[in-house]
């Protein structure tokens, strides 16, 4: 079975909407993981949800597209 993560970021919002919906409706194991503790091949799909990751004090999604874990979700 598919496991998936959501990916929470300082800032990040809707993460345990997407989670409840994973886990009731979707009906996949489905772990809340803030971004730091993600190790590589752990989940099958990462799921990140919305908000202004760091406070959007730059652009949105910049500095978290620099947390390690994006590369392996890229990949």
């Amino acid at each position: 079975m598919v496991k998936v993560a959501v990916v929470r970021f300082p800032g990040s919002n809707c993460d345990l909407d997407a989670l409840e919906i994973l886990q009731k409706t979707v009906k996949v194991p489905t772990d809340l993981v803030w971004h730091k503790d993600l190790k590589r091949d752990q989940y099958d799909a990462y799921v990140l949800p919305g908000g202004f990751s760091y406070g959007d004090y730059l652009r949105a999604g910049a500095i978290a597209a620099t947390s390690p874990i994006l590369e392996t979700i890229r990949e």
